[in-house]
């Protein structure tokens, strides 16, 4: 079985990077001969991950102004509103490969939160066009995120694997019968522990998380994570390890990260983890963490895959959905409203660290059921195909 993944922005999100690197392993454990591909916008960010059988660029082409294709482009949509033709050009790299391949995962985990995608529209479009499968992988959507093309576009789909409870049940009553439930595959995946680094406490470091995303959508948020920082300072003898996990250019933890480093380095009790780590080293490093805190999803799933009392700014329903599946309830999650209030960011942390045994232990039942669930999507997979 020949497999191609597409969607995937490059692994200089350590997510993303998981989420491929995870994958792969998990399809090639379960489904023998199975070659797995995968179209990148940035295949030079995915040498990381040698499982997979070959990288592809899987950028966009240009359409450029006053082209022959532009010209027909044009046409097509004055005439008749139709950017097909347009789309195909653009993505022309990706729908070249679909003729060779049995079954196309679309795995942005994410990717249907931001608004209309007309690109992966029409990808998903060709495929069943040519006879393949196409199968939406590890999913999380929001009842806000949608609308009736979306909808259109999801049908298509031969099989959505929802990665939490409360996408499933949404797709569900979205009239959705082609939907799965199972859990996000990093959460199988490997870890490398490297060397700590100077000034780490074992037993004792807590790391934090920040992203310039949340901080966008939330401007009064940095403030309040500083406050946050202050706190744990005060208040206890814990190291705090500062921990990026996406480091993208315009989208880069490292950067938002090194203000807070540089503002509490003569305390002697923050570290800046590097911004040139794998997911499977970052993972090594939260795995030794006695609390996380983090708004990137795959960061906080690092942490709940060692048993690590986990606090999220989250900023989606994936946050919310896969803290649900954990604890039955959406335990230490903060809403993107709600972190910008220094005050709710103290109060959960004060409660993180009063319920640390409890939590642990809740952890400790709950991650080996979540991890079962990982290895539901590769069997309904093979059922698939």
């Amino acid at each position: 079985m020949r497999i191609m993944m597409f969607a995937h922005g490059g692994s200089l999100n350590r997510g993303c990077e998981a989420i491929v690197r995870s994958s792969t392993k998990l399809i090639k454990e379960e489904i023998n001969g199975a070659k797995v591909y995968l179209a990148s916008d940035k295949p030079h960010t995915d040498k990381v991950i040698p499982s997979l059988d070959e990288v592809y660029d899987g950028s966009k082409s240009d359409l450029r102004k006053y082209s022959f294709n532009w010209f027909i482009s044009s046409l097509q949509y004055k005439l008749l509103k139709n950017e097909t033709y347009a789309l195909g050009i653009i993505e022309q790299k990706i729908i070249n490969r679909i003729k060779d391949m049995d079954v196309c995962l679309s795995i942005g985990g994410d990717n249907y939160c931001y608004g209309e995608q007309p690109n992966w529209y029409e990808i998903d479009r060709r495929i069943k066009a040519q006879g393949k499968k196409l199968v939406l992988w590890g999913c999380s959507i929001g009842e806000e995120d949608m609308s009736e093309r979306k909808l259109r576009d999801l049908q298509l789909f031969d099989l959505i694997l929802a990665r939490e409870t409360l996408t499933y049940n949404m797709l569900k009553n979205k009239g959705l019968h082609n939907v799965r439930l199972c859990a996000d595959p990093a959460f199988t995946m490997e870890q490398e522990e490297l060397v700590l680094p100077e000034g780490w406490q074992e037993g004792n470091t807590i790391g934090i998380n920040f992203s310039p995303l949340v901080w966008k959508r939330n401007k009064n948020s940095k403030e309040a994570v500083t406050e946050l920082i202050k706190h744990i300072l005060t208040n206890s003898d814990m190291t705090i390890a500062l921990t990026p996990h996406v480091v993208d250019h315009g989208n880069n933890d490292y950067e938002a990260l090194k203000n807070f480093h540089e503002e509490f380095k003569n305390t002697g009790r923050i570290i800046l983890l590097p911004d040139h780590l794998t997911a499977v080293q970052y993972k090594g490093y939260i795995a030794r963490m006695r609390f996380f805190i983090g708004a990137r999803t795959h960061a906080t799933i690092a942490a709940y895959s060692n048993y690590v009392p986990t606090m999220v700014l989250g900023y989606s329903v994936k946050s919310k959905g896969i803290a649900k599946d954990i604890f039955d309830e959406e335990k230490l999650v903060l809403g993107i409203e709600d972190i910008s209030n220094s005050s709710k960011l103290i109060g959960c942390f004060n409660e993180m660290i009063r319920e640390e045994e409890a939590i642990r232990k809740r952890l400790k039942k709950s991650i080996p059921q979540i991890k079962k669930m990982s290895y539901k999507a590769v069997e309904y997979l093979r059922e698939l195909c």
